[in-house]
């Protein structure tokens, strides 16, 4: 548990008192979890709870455990995902403790702070020089130019954890000291992050696999340099949902002929007129979510990206999902493209 997660905390052999410190500290979503010594889910107290017990006759000498509602509203770690958090907002229910199935608490889930739950470890490529952004990237790492009031990465990051996203790698390379100075482990924020470092270029996925070990099933893997809005739980459900082994999410873009188009077949006769047709094809967002098994496909000490992958996948008649992005997407490659993020981002809700 973080921070966080600890304001909502309360021993079973805490006092009344203490526990109306720590509803008054919190001051908004004011409740309790209550727990055990061995960190097992006990009950839940809200100040509610604890002024009926007053009505009734109880005081500041009785056990908290008289004031407790000892069957709260859980959720098991490995079924937050799929869990209706709509739902439960709409029910009122916006402090729910996560446990396992031993009853212990993993987490404090606050609806209020995040929209959903995606089960991912997410790998940020991050080392790049962005030489196409000089001057301005000559003694700052792309990933850290400010759009608006904050780095470039750190509107990724907090929109990570907006859903649930708990472990975050960071692939440094050029100027790596300024990126790590700023995040550090990532406990201000609330989430772990780390930090992966290339002896030699290794591609996307070839930096991937210098992780160890990763917690979680799925691995999602994307650019540092992206502004977007995207629904990152909705890509994660419509992988889930397809069976797929990786999903890829895709941006749209349009080509507008300006002549007519004449479809003419190897006879060389013409079958149809199209006139000024309007052509939509899907390009690559620069982010992907995969099976954690897929990386035993990758090389180890190889440079290997994830479109090496994609290409393994298709060849091996294995599913592959596109997720297009319906909402906002700017890849930040060149100095118009910062300028424009600039304005867009006045009026973004990342």
């Amino acid at each position: 548990m973080n921070n966080n997660d600890k304001k909502h905390i309360l021993f079973n052999t805490d006092t009344v008192r203490d526990a109306l410190i720590k509803l008054n500290d919190l001051k908004k979503n004011t409740i309790l979890i209550v727990i055990d010594k061995d960190e097992k889910l006990v009950g839940s107290l809200t100040d509610g709870d604890l002024r009926r017990g007053f009505i009734q006759g109880l005081t500041f000498d009785n056990s908290l455990m008289d004031y407790l509602q000892p069957d709260p509203l859980f959720i098991y770690e490995d079924e937050v995902h799929t869990s209706d958090l709509n739902n439960l907002r709409l029910r009122n229910f916006m402090v729910i403790p996560i446990v396992n199935r031993e009853m212990k608490i993993v987490k404090i889930l606050n609806l209020t702070e995040i929209q959903s739950v995606v089960p991912a470890d997410v790998f940020i490529m991050a080392g790049g020089k962005g030489s196409r952004l000089m001057p301005l990237t000559e003694n700052t790492p792309k990933p850290m130019l400010h759009v608006g009031d904050k780095p470039i990465i750190e509107h990724n990051i907090d929109r990570l954890i907006k859903y649930g996203i708990k472990n975050i790698y960071l692939s440094v390379n050029y100027l790596a000291d300024q990126i790590e100075e700023y995040f550090q482990d990532g406990s201000d924020k609330g989430v772990n992050i780390k930090y992966v470092h290339e002896d030699k270029p290794l591609g996307t996925l070839g930096s991937v696999k210098l992780v160890e070990e990763l917690e979680n099933d799925y691995v999602m893997v994307m650019n540092s340099d992206l502004l977007t809005d995207i629904d990152f739980n909705g890509f994660f459900q419509t992988f889930l949902k397809s069976g797929a082994d990786m999903a890829v999410a895709t941006t749209s873009y349009n080509v507008q002929v300006p002549y007519g188009v004449m479809e003419v077949d190897n006879g060389n006769y013409v079958n149809a007129l199209k006139e000024k047709p309007s052509y939509t094809y899907y390009s690559n967002a620069g982010i992907y979510i995969i099976k954690k098994e897929l990386l035993s496909l990758v090389p180890h000490n190889e440079f290997y990206n994830v479109t090496d992958l994609m290409e393994a996948l298709i060849e091996e008649g294995r599913k592959l999902v596109s997720f297009p992005i319906l909402g906002y997407w700017l890849d930040i490659g060149k100095h118009d493209d910062f300028k424009q993020a600039q304005e867009d981002i006045k009026s973004l809700a990342l």
